[in-house]
Protein backbone atom coordinates (compact mmCIF):
# COMPACT_ATOMS: atom_id res chain seq x y z
CA UNK A 1 0.00 0.00 0.00
CA UNK A 2 1.30 3.25 -0.68
CA UNK A 3 2.50 5.32 2.21
CA UNK A 4 0.58 8.74 1.38
CA UNK A 5 -2.75 6.42 1.35
CA UNK A 6 -1.69 5.77 4.51
CA UNK A 7 -0.79 9.03 6.27
CA UNK A 8 -4.91 10.17 5.08
CA UNK A 9 -6.08 7.63 7.63
CA UNK A 10 -3.74 9.40 10.74
CA UNK A 11 -3.48 12.38 12.14
CA UNK A 12 -0.27 13.36 11.61
CA UNK A 13 1.54 16.52 13.16
CA UNK A 14 4.98 16.51 10.93
CA UNK A 15 6.01 14.89 8.41
CA UNK A 16 9.74 14.44 7.39
CA UNK A 17 11.07 12.85 4.22
CA UNK A 18 9.41 12.10 1.01
CA UNK A 19 6.46 10.07 1.19
CA UNK A 20 5.33 9.83 -2.34
CA UNK A 21 6.23 6.90 -4.05
CA UNK A 22 7.03 4.81 -1.31
CA UNK A 23 5.19 1.49 -1.03
CA UNK A 24 4.37 -0.06 3.03
CA UNK A 25 4.74 -4.12 3.14
CA UNK A 26 4.42 -4.49 6.60
CA UNK A 27 3.60 -2.98 9.92
CA UNK A 28 5.57 -3.80 12.93
CA UNK A 29 6.42 -2.05 16.33
CA UNK A 30 9.11 -4.77 16.80
CA UNK A 31 12.48 -3.27 15.64
CA UNK A 32 13.92 -6.60 15.01
CA UNK A 33 10.84 -7.57 12.72
CA UNK A 34 11.88 -4.86 10.06
CA UNK A 35 12.90 -4.96 6.67
CA UNK A 36 12.60 -2.83 3.18
CA UNK A 37 8.71 -2.01 3.19
CA UNK A 38 8.57 -1.81 6.63
CA UNK A 39 6.77 1.26 8.60
CA UNK A 40 7.88 0.83 12.03
CA UNK A 41 5.39 2.68 14.97
CA UNK A 42 7.25 3.22 18.14
CA UNK A 43 5.25 2.77 21.27
CA UNK A 44 5.82 3.54 24.49
CA UNK A 45 5.19 0.24 26.66
CA UNK A 46 5.15 -0.54 30.26
CA UNK A 47 8.70 -2.48 30.06
CA UNK A 48 10.61 -0.45 27.47
CA UNK A 49 10.24 2.42 24.81
CA UNK A 50 9.94 1.54 20.98
CA UNK A 51 11.86 5.23 20.43
CA UNK A 52 14.82 4.08 22.21
CA UNK A 53 15.12 1.46 19.24
CA UNK A 54 14.37 3.85 16.08
CA UNK A 55 17.83 4.18 14.63
CA UNK A 56 17.65 0.01 14.64
CA UNK A 57 14.95 0.05 12.76
CA UNK A 58 16.39 2.69 10.53
CA UNK A 59 19.16 0.86 9.41
CA UNK A 60 17.35 -2.33 8.73
CA UNK A 61 15.93 -0.48 5.98
CA UNK A 62 12.74 0.85 7.15
CA UNK A 63 10.37 2.72 4.73
CA UNK A 64 8.84 4.77 7.52
CA UNK A 65 8.59 5.39 11.23
CA UNK A 66 6.22 6.78 13.64
CA UNK A 67 6.91 8.55 16.13
CA UNK A 68 5.28 10.61 19.33
CA UNK A 69 8.82 11.85 20.85
CA UNK A 70 10.19 14.12 18.16
CA UNK A 71 13.56 14.38 20.13
CA UNK A 72 14.21 10.55 19.37
CA UNK A 73 15.77 10.59 16.47
CA UNK A 74 18.11 12.68 14.90
CA UNK A 75 17.43 14.51 12.07
CA UNK A 76 20.20 13.70 10.39
CA UNK A 77 19.66 10.28 10.56
CA UNK A 78 16.61 10.48 8.46
CA UNK A 79 18.00 12.53 5.91
CA UNK A 80 20.78 10.28 5.34
CA UNK A 81 18.81 7.08 5.27
CA UNK A 82 15.92 8.15 3.18
CA UNK A 83 13.86 6.95 5.58
CA UNK A 84 10.39 9.25 6.22
CA UNK A 85 9.49 10.48 9.77
CA UNK A 86 5.87 10.80 10.63
CA UNK A 87 5.20 12.75 14.11
CA UNK A 88 2.04 12.19 15.89
CA UNK A 89 0.13 12.83 19.04
CA UNK A 90 -0.31 9.07 19.89
CA UNK A 91 1.37 6.64 18.38
CA UNK A 92 -0.92 3.60 19.65
CA UNK A 93 -3.60 5.79 17.94
CA UNK A 94 -1.54 6.10 14.84
CA UNK A 95 -1.01 2.15 15.19
CA UNK A 96 -4.90 1.46 14.85
CA UNK A 97 -5.64 3.91 12.50
CA UNK A 98 -2.79 2.86 9.65
CA UNK A 99 -3.49 -0.99 10.82
CA UNK A 100 -7.42 -0.52 10.49
CA UNK A 101 -6.79 0.90 6.86
CA UNK A 102 -3.56 -1.21 5.42
CA UNK A 103 -5.59 -4.76 6.21
CA UNK A 104 -8.69 -3.26 4.33
CA UNK A 105 -11.39 -2.02 7.02
CA UNK A 106 -11.53 -6.14 7.91
CA UNK A 107 -13.61 -5.60 10.69
CA UNK A 108 -16.45 -4.39 8.44
CA UNK A 109 -16.19 -7.56 6.45
CA UNK A 110 -17.05 -9.74 9.31
CA UNK A 111 -19.87 -9.83 11.93
CA UNK A 112 -17.93 -9.14 15.13
CA UNK A 113 -18.84 -9.85 18.90
CA UNK A 114 -16.39 -8.36 21.13
CA UNK A 115 -16.70 -9.42 24.96
CA UNK A 116 -15.77 -8.06 28.40
CA UNK A 117 -15.77 -8.52 32.01
CA UNK A 118 -13.35 -9.78 34.61
CA UNK A 119 -14.74 -13.66 34.18
CA UNK A 120 -16.24 -15.27 31.66
CA UNK A 121 -15.22 -13.95 28.87
CA UNK A 122 -13.21 -17.31 27.52
CA UNK A 123 -16.29 -19.61 28.32
CA UNK A 124 -18.53 -17.12 26.44
CA UNK A 125 -16.85 -17.25 23.66
CA UNK A 126 -16.52 -21.08 23.36
CA UNK A 127 -20.01 -21.25 23.63
CA UNK A 128 -20.61 -18.73 20.80
CA UNK A 129 -18.11 -20.10 18.56
CA UNK A 130 -19.18 -23.77 19.01
CA UNK A 131 -22.57 -22.87 18.33
CA UNK A 132 -22.06 -21.17 15.16
CA UNK A 133 -19.83 -23.84 13.62
CA UNK A 134 -22.70 -26.10 14.39
CA UNK A 135 -24.58 -24.17 12.16
CA UNK A 136 -22.06 -24.76 9.40
CA UNK A 137 -21.10 -21.10 9.94
CA UNK A 138 -17.02 -20.57 10.21
CA UNK A 139 -15.93 -18.84 13.19
CA UNK A 140 -12.89 -17.54 14.19
CA UNK A 141 -11.73 -16.35 17.92
CA UNK A 142 -9.02 -14.27 19.35
CA UNK A 143 -8.81 -14.33 23.28
CA UNK A 144 -6.48 -15.86 25.86
CA UNK A 145 -6.27 -19.40 25.33
CA UNK A 146 -5.83 -19.06 21.98
CA UNK A 147 -6.24 -17.40 18.42
CA UNK A 148 -8.68 -19.62 15.64
CA UNK A 149 -9.35 -19.03 12.23
CA UNK A 150 -12.13 -21.93 11.95
CA UNK A 151 -9.84 -24.82 12.86
CA UNK A 152 -6.93 -23.68 12.74
CA UNK A 153 -5.26 -22.56 16.34
CA UNK A 154 -2.76 -19.85 16.79
CA UNK A 155 -0.80 -19.35 19.76
CA UNK A 156 -2.25 -16.27 22.18
CA UNK A 157 0.09 -14.39 24.16
CA UNK A 158 -2.66 -11.60 25.15
CA UNK A 159 -6.07 -11.75 25.53
CA UNK A 160 -6.25 -9.18 23.24
CA UNK A 161 -3.49 -8.68 20.99
CA UNK A 162 -1.69 -4.99 19.62
CA UNK A 163 -4.31 -3.23 16.90
CA UNK A 164 -2.00 -4.26 13.61
CA UNK A 165 -2.12 -8.37 14.77
CA UNK A 166 -6.20 -7.78 15.01
CA UNK A 167 -6.60 -6.49 12.04
CA UNK A 168 -4.16 -9.07 10.48
CA UNK A 169 -6.03 -11.70 11.66
CA UNK A 170 -9.08 -10.57 11.13
CA UNK A 171 -8.03 -9.79 7.26
CA UNK A 172 -7.10 -13.82 7.81
CA UNK A 173 -10.43 -14.64 8.52
CA UNK A 174 -12.25 -12.82 6.17
CA UNK A 175 -10.11 -14.16 3.64
CA UNK A 176 -10.28 -17.76 4.70
CA UNK A 177 -14.41 -17.37 4.79
CA UNK A 178 -14.88 -16.81 8.32
CA UNK A 179 -18.39 -15.25 8.46
CA UNK A 180 -18.06 -14.62 12.25
CA UNK A 181 -15.69 -13.59 14.58
CA UNK A 182 -15.67 -13.35 18.78
CA UNK A 183 -13.12 -11.57 20.47
CA UNK A 184 -12.57 -11.14 24.32
CA UNK A 185 -11.71 -7.59 24.93
CA UNK A 186 -9.65 -6.80 27.58
CA UNK A 187 -9.34 -3.66 29.63
CA UNK A 188 -5.73 -3.13 29.13
CA UNK A 189 -6.51 -3.49 25.17
CA UNK A 190 -9.32 -0.94 25.45
CA UNK A 191 -7.17 1.83 27.32
CA UNK A 192 -4.64 1.18 24.59
CA UNK A 193 -6.62 1.52 21.68
CA UNK A 194 -6.22 -1.71 20.75
CA UNK A 195 -9.20 -1.84 19.56
CA UNK A 196 -10.38 1.54 17.67
CA UNK A 197 -11.75 1.59 14.56
CA UNK A 198 -13.16 -1.96 14.71
CA UNK A 199 -16.70 -2.35 14.01
CA UNK A 200 -18.32 -4.36 16.85
CA UNK A 201 -22.13 -6.06 15.57
CA UNK A 202 -22.27 -7.36 19.23
CA UNK A 203 -20.68 -6.53 22.75
CA UNK A 204 -21.47 -8.61 25.92
CA UNK A 205 -21.07 -7.74 29.26
CA UNK A 206 -20.33 -10.72 31.44
CA UNK A 207 -19.26 -9.19 35.20
CA UNK A 208 -17.26 -6.47 36.65
CA UNK A 209 -15.33 -7.47 40.56
CA UNK A 210 -12.32 -5.81 41.08
CA UNK A 211 -9.17 -6.77 39.17
CA UNK A 212 -5.58 -5.09 37.44
CA UNK A 213 -5.54 -2.73 39.96
CA UNK A 214 -1.89 -2.48 39.74
CA UNK A 215 -2.14 -0.82 35.82
CA UNK A 216 -6.16 0.85 36.26
CA UNK A 217 -5.22 1.54 40.29
CA UNK A 218 -8.89 2.08 41.09
CA UNK A 219 -12.11 -0.18 40.50
CA UNK A 220 -13.42 3.01 38.97
CA UNK A 221 -10.46 3.18 36.58
CA UNK A 222 -11.27 -0.15 35.86
CA UNK A 223 -14.94 0.19 35.05
CA UNK A 224 -14.51 3.14 33.03
CA UNK A 225 -11.74 1.51 30.93
CA UNK A 226 -14.53 -1.63 30.34
CA UNK A 227 -17.07 1.01 29.67
CA UNK A 228 -15.43 2.11 26.53
CA UNK A 229 -16.22 -0.82 24.69
CA UNK A 230 -19.77 0.31 24.89
CA UNK A 231 -19.37 3.84 24.48
CA UNK A 232 -18.28 3.55 20.86
CA UNK A 233 -20.48 1.15 18.90
CA UNK A 234 -22.78 2.34 16.51
CA UNK A 235 -26.41 2.53 17.17
CA UNK A 236 -27.19 -0.40 15.28
CA UNK A 237 -24.80 -2.65 17.42
CA UNK A 238 -26.22 -5.10 19.95
CA UNK A 239 -25.40 -4.85 23.51
CA UNK A 240 -25.72 -8.32 25.86
CA UNK A 241 -25.44 -6.89 29.21
CA UNK A 242 -25.67 -9.28 32.65
CA UNK A 243 -28.61 -7.06 34.62
CA UNK A 244 -27.67 -9.32 37.79
CA UNK A 245 -24.25 -7.37 37.83
CA UNK A 246 -24.39 -4.54 40.16
CA UNK A 247 -22.47 -2.32 38.17
CA UNK A 248 -24.56 -2.97 35.04
CA UNK A 249 -26.18 0.64 34.48
CA UNK A 250 -23.18 2.07 34.74
CA UNK A 251 -21.16 0.45 32.12
CA UNK A 252 -24.12 0.77 29.60
CA UNK A 253 -24.97 4.14 30.82
CA UNK A 254 -23.65 6.26 27.88
CA UNK A 255 -23.98 3.20 24.50
CA UNK A 256 -26.21 4.18 21.92
CA UNK A 257 -26.78 0.71 21.28
CA UNK A 258 -29.54 -1.98 21.42
CA UNK A 259 -29.76 -3.09 24.73
CA UNK A 260 -30.70 -6.51 25.88
CA UNK A 261 -30.38 -7.54 29.40
CA UNK A 262 -29.97 -11.40 30.74
CA UNK A 263 -30.16 -13.11 34.39
CA UNK A 264 -32.03 -14.19 36.73
CA UNK A 265 -33.90 -11.01 37.26
CA UNK A 266 -37.28 -10.37 36.29
CA UNK A 267 -36.16 -7.32 34.29
CA UNK A 268 -33.86 -9.80 31.87
CA UNK A 269 -34.98 -9.96 28.46
CA UNK A 270 -32.86 -13.80 28.40
CA UNK A 271 -34.25 -14.64 32.11
CA UNK A 272 -32.50 -18.09 33.77
CA UNK A 273 -34.53 -20.18 35.43
CA UNK A 274 -34.36 -23.32 37.53
CA UNK A 275 -30.65 -23.75 37.95
CA UNK A 276 -29.33 -27.11 38.52
CA UNK A 277 -25.54 -27.90 40.20
CA UNK A 278 -23.24 -30.93 40.11
CA UNK A 279 -19.86 -32.07 38.69
CA UNK A 280 -21.19 -33.98 36.04
CA UNK A 281 -22.61 -30.70 34.36
CA UNK A 282 -25.21 -28.21 34.55
CA UNK A 283 -29.05 -27.54 33.50
CA UNK A 284 -31.08 -24.45 33.46
CA UNK A 285 -33.73 -22.59 31.26
CA UNK A 286 -33.75 -19.63 29.45
CA UNK A 287 -37.26 -17.81 28.83
CA UNK A 288 -37.22 -15.41 26.14
CA UNK A 289 -40.38 -13.67 25.47
CA UNK A 290 -43.15 -16.61 25.28
CA UNK A 291 -40.14 -19.03 24.80
CA UNK A 292 -38.26 -21.52 27.13
CA UNK A 293 -35.72 -23.68 26.66
CA UNK A 294 -33.62 -25.86 28.42
CA UNK A 295 -30.26 -25.74 28.35
CA UNK A 296 -27.73 -29.01 29.29
CA UNK A 297 -23.84 -28.46 29.25
CA UNK A 298 -21.10 -30.57 30.75
CA UNK A 299 -19.54 -27.41 31.63
CA UNK A 300 -19.85 -26.96 35.95
CA UNK A 301 -20.32 -23.72 38.42
CA UNK A 302 -22.42 -21.03 39.39
CA UNK A 303 -21.81 -19.09 36.37
CA UNK A 304 -22.00 -21.52 33.70
CA UNK A 305 -25.45 -20.48 33.21
CA UNK A 306 -24.25 -16.24 32.40
CA UNK A 307 -21.88 -17.61 29.88
CA UNK A 308 -24.20 -19.79 28.25
CA UNK A 309 -27.01 -17.29 28.34
CA UNK A 310 -24.83 -14.10 27.04
CA UNK A 311 -24.25 -16.87 23.98
CA UNK A 312 -27.56 -17.98 23.44
CA UNK A 313 -28.56 -14.39 23.22
CA UNK A 314 -25.92 -13.47 20.75
CA UNK A 315 -27.58 -16.75 18.75
CA UNK A 316 -31.10 -16.33 18.68
CA UNK A 317 -30.66 -12.75 17.84
CA UNK A 318 -28.55 -13.57 14.63
CA UNK A 319 -32.04 -15.87 13.44
CA UNK A 320 -30.78 -19.16 15.11
CA UNK A 321 -33.50 -21.71 16.02
CA UNK A 322 -33.70 -22.40 20.28
CA UNK A 323 -33.14 -25.75 19.68
CA UNK A 324 -30.06 -25.29 17.77
CA UNK A 325 -28.39 -23.15 20.13
CA UNK A 326 -29.11 -25.48 22.45
CA UNK A 327 -27.45 -28.18 20.86
CA UNK A 328 -24.52 -26.15 20.29
CA UNK A 329 -24.28 -25.03 23.62
CA UNK A 330 -24.64 -28.57 24.93
CA UNK A 331 -21.54 -29.90 22.64
CA UNK A 332 -19.34 -27.46 23.27
CA UNK A 333 -16.36 -28.79 24.96
CA UNK A 334 -14.60 -28.03 28.04
CA UNK A 335 -12.98 -24.73 27.84
CA UNK A 336 -8.70 -25.42 28.82
CA UNK A 337 -8.21 -24.58 32.56
CA UNK A 338 -11.75 -23.02 32.93
CA UNK A 339 -12.89 -25.43 36.03
CA UNK A 340 -12.07 -28.23 34.49
CA UNK A 341 -13.01 -31.48 36.63
CA UNK A 342 -10.36 -34.25 36.81
CA UNK A 343 -11.38 -37.42 38.66
CA UNK A 344 -9.89 -40.64 39.85
CA UNK A 345 -12.60 -41.86 41.69
CA UNK A 346 -14.73 -40.03 44.18
CA UNK A 347 -11.53 -38.13 44.44
CA UNK A 348 -11.91 -34.41 41.97
CA UNK A 349 -9.23 -31.92 40.72
CA UNK A 350 -10.84 -28.85 39.60
CA UNK A 351 -8.46 -26.86 37.48
CA UNK A 352 -9.33 -22.93 37.26
CA UNK A 353 -8.01 -20.02 36.35
CA UNK A 354 -9.09 -18.09 39.28
CA UNK A 355 -6.25 -16.21 39.68
CA UNK A 356 -8.13 -12.50 41.43
CA UNK A 357 -9.58 -12.44 45.14
CA UNK A 358 -13.16 -12.54 43.27
CA UNK A 359 -12.62 -15.22 41.06
CA UNK A 360 -11.08 -17.68 43.90
CA UNK A 361 -14.20 -16.66 46.05
CA UNK A 362 -16.63 -17.36 42.84
CA UNK A 363 -14.71 -20.83 42.36
CA UNK A 364 -14.66 -21.79 46.22
CA UNK A 365 -18.31 -21.05 46.35
CA UNK A 366 -19.28 -22.99 43.46
CA UNK A 367 -17.54 -25.57 44.47
CA UNK A 368 -19.29 -25.98 48.22
CA UNK A 369 -22.63 -25.31 46.18
CA UNK A 370 -22.41 -28.21 44.30
CA UNK A 371 -20.81 -30.67 46.53
CA UNK A 372 -22.24 -32.72 49.60
CA UNK A 373 -21.55 -30.53 52.80
CA UNK A 374 -19.69 -34.14 54.54
CA UNK A 375 -16.84 -33.69 51.76
CA UNK A 376 -13.87 -31.77 52.10
CA UNK A 377 -12.45 -28.53 49.82
CA UNK A 378 -8.21 -28.63 49.09
CA UNK A 379 -6.77 -25.70 47.96
CA UNK A 380 -3.72 -25.31 46.31
CA UNK A 381 -2.99 -21.09 45.22
CA UNK A 382 -0.41 -18.31 44.55
CA UNK A 383 -0.27 -15.28 43.33
CA UNK A 384 1.52 -14.22 40.40
CA UNK A 385 4.54 -11.35 40.53
CA UNK A 386 4.80 -8.14 39.61
CA UNK A 387 1.40 -7.49 39.75
CA UNK A 388 -1.58 -6.40 42.13
CA UNK A 389 0.30 -7.05 45.53
CA UNK A 390 -2.95 -5.95 48.11
CA UNK A 391 -5.34 -8.64 46.83
CA UNK A 392 -2.37 -11.55 48.14
CA UNK A 393 -3.43 -10.94 51.24
CA UNK A 394 -7.15 -11.15 50.65
CA UNK A 395 -6.83 -14.10 48.27
CA UNK A 396 -4.95 -16.29 51.76
CA UNK A 397 -8.17 -15.43 53.74
CA UNK A 398 -11.10 -16.05 51.12
CA UNK A 399 -9.14 -19.76 50.51
CA UNK A 400 -8.97 -19.79 54.38
CA UNK A 401 -12.67 -19.61 55.06
CA UNK A 402 -13.49 -21.92 52.15
CA UNK A 403 -11.31 -24.39 52.35
CA UNK A 404 -10.62 -27.83 54.89
CA UNK A 405 -6.88 -27.25 54.29
CA UNK A 406 -4.43 -25.06 51.76
CA UNK A 407 -1.00 -25.33 50.36
CA UNK A 408 0.44 -21.68 49.20
CA UNK A 409 2.72 -22.25 46.62
CA UNK A 410 4.61 -20.19 43.54
CA UNK A 411 2.51 -19.12 40.85
CA UNK A 412 3.83 -17.06 37.81
CA UNK A 413 6.40 -15.36 40.23
CA UNK A 414 7.97 -13.32 37.46
CA UNK A 415 10.96 -10.82 38.83
CA UNK A 416 9.65 -11.34 42.34
CA UNK A 417 11.09 -13.92 45.11
CA UNK A 418 8.36 -16.35 45.39
CA UNK A 419 8.76 -16.54 49.15
CA UNK A 420 8.50 -13.00 49.78
CA UNK A 421 4.77 -13.49 47.76
CA UNK A 422 3.59 -16.42 49.65
CA UNK A 423 4.76 -14.03 52.54
CA UNK A 424 1.98 -11.31 51.34
CA UNK A 425 -0.49 -14.04 51.17
CA UNK A 426 0.09 -15.49 55.15
CA UNK A 427 -0.51 -12.01 56.39
CA UNK A 428 -4.08 -12.74 55.28
CA UNK A 429 -4.42 -16.56 57.22
CA UNK A 430 -5.51 -16.53 61.05
CA UNK A 431 -6.28 -20.32 61.53
CA UNK A 432 -2.91 -22.08 60.46
CA UNK A 433 -4.61 -25.15 58.28
CA UNK A 434 -2.11 -24.10 56.13
CA UNK A 435 1.04 -25.82 53.88
CA UNK A 436 4.12 -23.75 52.25
CA UNK A 437 5.17 -25.67 49.61
CA UNK A 438 7.06 -23.53 47.41
CA UNK A 439 7.25 -25.75 44.46
CA UNK A 440 4.01 -26.16 42.36
CA UNK A 441 4.56 -29.92 41.89
CA UNK A 442 4.85 -30.87 45.32
CA UNK A 443 2.49 -28.42 46.43
CA UNK A 444 -0.03 -30.21 44.00
CA UNK A 445 1.46 -33.80 44.71
CA UNK A 446 1.03 -33.27 48.12
CA UNK A 447 -2.61 -31.93 47.95
CA UNK A 448 -3.70 -34.90 45.91
CA UNK A 449 -2.13 -37.57 48.34
CA UNK A 450 -2.78 -35.93 51.50
CA UNK A 451 -6.75 -35.23 51.11
CA UNK A 452 -9.31 -37.84 51.57
CA UNK A 453 -10.65 -40.20 48.82
CA UNK A 454 -13.57 -37.69 48.17
CA UNK A 455 -11.87 -35.00 48.54
CA UNK A 456 -12.55 -31.79 45.66
CA UNK A 457 -8.87 -30.26 45.49
CA UNK A 458 -9.17 -26.87 43.53
CA UNK A 459 -5.65 -25.96 42.08
CA UNK A 460 -6.19 -21.68 41.60
CA UNK A 461 -4.95 -19.47 39.21
CA UNK A 462 -3.24 -20.77 36.16
CA UNK A 463 -5.83 -22.32 34.26
CA UNK A 464 -4.84 -23.46 30.59
CA UNK A 465 -1.07 -21.36 31.29
CA UNK A 466 1.09 -24.73 30.25
CA UNK A 467 3.93 -22.61 31.55
CA UNK A 468 5.74 -20.79 34.96
CA UNK A 469 7.80 -17.39 34.38
CA UNK A 470 10.75 -17.13 36.38
CA UNK A 471 12.78 -14.38 36.24
CA UNK A 472 11.71 -13.78 32.22
CA UNK A 473 12.37 -17.46 32.01
CA UNK A 474 9.03 -19.58 30.55
CA UNK A 475 9.49 -23.13 32.24
CA UNK A 476 7.20 -25.90 30.74
CA UNK A 477 4.62 -26.64 33.63
CA UNK A 478 0.77 -27.54 33.50
CA UNK A 479 -1.38 -27.91 36.67
CA UNK A 480 -3.76 -30.70 34.63
CA UNK A 481 -1.09 -32.67 33.18
CA UNK A 482 0.69 -32.21 36.99
CA UNK A 483 -2.91 -33.42 38.68
CA UNK A 484 -2.92 -36.12 36.09
CA UNK A 485 0.06 -37.47 36.98
CA UNK A 486 -0.76 -37.93 40.38
CA UNK A 487 -4.09 -39.31 40.14
CA UNK A 488 -2.43 -41.84 38.50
Amino acid sequence: MQLTELLNSVRVIQVTGKPEGKVIENITINSREVKQGSIFIALKGFKTDGHKYLIDAVNSGASAVVIEDDSAIPGKVIEQSGCTKILVENSRKALADISHIFYGKPSEKIKLIGITGTKGKSTTAFFVKNVFEKRGKKTGLIGTIANYIGDEVIESKLTTPEAHHINEMLSRMVSAGCEYCVMEVSSHALVLDRVKNLDFNYVVFTNITSDHLDFHETFNEYLNAKKILFDNIRASSIVICNADDPNWQRIIADSEGIIYLFGFTDIADFKLLDADYNLDGTHFKIKYHNNTTLIETKLIGKFTPYNAVAAYAVALLEGNEPADIAEGIKTTPQVPGRFEVISRGNKKVIVDYSHTSDSLEQALTSIKHIIDKGRSIHTVFGCGGDRDKPKRPVMGEIAERYSNKIYITSDNPRSEDPFKIIENITKGLKLHKHKIIENRDEAIKTAIEESESDAVILIAGKGHENYQEINGVRNFFSDKETAEKYLN
